[in-house]
């Protein structure tokens, strides 16, 4: 697939997965309209992606919690790049605590950064997607095939993603949409330092080692792939296909399995 004068929005860029992708597309020749709260930080990356790749480059305050917020990403674009042609949905937000100890305002901040941000970008997308033959894409994770303790709101996110992805891609098998979900593995990223804690705060360090896990640049060159493939799941480890396959053939061997990781993080949740 040709991505030169593509228009890729990106929801959750100022960081990690979601800035690598930003740079990544703009190698290939797209234009990119990046969105994230942090607003100097995406005017940064624009202003240096127009300078090294000689694209537009698009930076959108924007907190994906809030459907007119999301409307207004999509409303953006359209206004300064006239259309748009893939939407990551790439915003995101994990937990780590017991579902036993923790404030219910964790799972209602995860499901509405990650579930429903997601939902309404690509509501408002859609039209334009559909009239473009364009791709629609949900990072989403191992998480949403196996529930992981310690990430009850984290799983409950990821599987609403896969499901409402999964039938959206069935509505769409005659319009030309490409629905793909992603599933990367352990990605080294602030994404656990951010990680909301049982009082629904930000519990300030990661709890794995983060030098063993695979770098966002890595991420976003598989994502690329799979989107010029126009693949419709895309899961990056040997690790995460192993998962999918034992959830199907040994669920109960897999929960052994899974308890005994979470055991060896730094300060376990469970022992």
């Amino acid at each position: 697939m040709d991505f030169q004068n593509k228009v890729v929005v990106i929801t959750g860029a100022s960081s990690g997965i979601g800035k690598a992708l930003a740079e990544e597309f703009a190698k290939k020749g797209a234009h990119i309209a990046i969105a994230a709260r942090q607003y100097v930080k995406l005017c940064e990356i624009t202003n240096e992606i127009q300078e090294k790749y000689k694209v537009k480059s698009l930076a959108i305050q924007a907190d994906v919690t809030q459907e007119e917020d999301c409307k207004n990403i999509i409303n953006q674009t359209l206004y300064t790049m006239g259309r748009i042609d893939i939407l990551i949905n790439n915003a995101g937000i994990s937990m780590r605590a017991l579902f036993r100890d923790l404030d219910l305002e964790v799972l209602k901040q995860v499901m509405d950064i990650n579930f429903w941000g997601a939902v309404y970008c690509t509501k408002y997308a859609l039209p334009e997607l559909i009239n473009n033959n364009g791709s629609v894409v949900a990072i989403s994770s191992i998480a949403g095939y196996k529930g992981l303790p310690g990430r009850t709101g984290y799983s409950a996110s990821k599987f609403a993603m896969n499901g409402f992805f999964e039938a959206l891609r069935v509505e769409n098998l005659k319009t030309g949409l490409h629905v793909m979900v992603a599933c990367p593995g352990f990605t080294a990223s602030n994404i656990r330092n951010v990680a909301l804690n049982s009082e629904a705060r930000p519990q300030g360090e990661t709890s794995m080692d983060e030098g063993k896990m695979m770098t966002a640049e890595e991420v976003a060159h598989k994502i690329i792939g799979g989107i010029a493939s126009r693949k419709n799941t895309l899961i990056m480890t040997a690790q995460g296909k192993l998962t999918v396959f034992l959830q199907k053939i040994a669920p109960s061997f897999l929960n052994k399995l899974v308890y005994n990781h979470f055991t060896k993080e730094k300060d376990p949740l469970i022992r």
